[in-house]
């Protein structure tokens, strides 16, 4: 599965888990609440101040590995 700019944060760490880290490194230090878990990687890198293409990179090469 690749990961993009609308997928939810909560299905990447259903599917993923090991991408939590990435997430609490940009700030989403709250990632069981639901409102997190329903934000798309786009709302969050917004919010959080992130480049979204950067954390894509980074989360789907991290889930490539997997």
């Amino acid at each position: 599965m690749e990961i993009t700019k609308d997928t939810i944060i909560g299905d990447i760490l259903r599917i993923a888990p090991q991408a939590a880290p990435i997430f609490m490194g940009i700030g989403m230090h709250c990632l069981g609440c639901p409102a997190s878990q329903a934000e798309t990687v786009a709302e969050a890198c917004a919010v959080h101040g992130v480049d979204v293409d950067k954390l894509l990179a980074e989360v789907n090469r991290l889930i490539a590995k997997a």
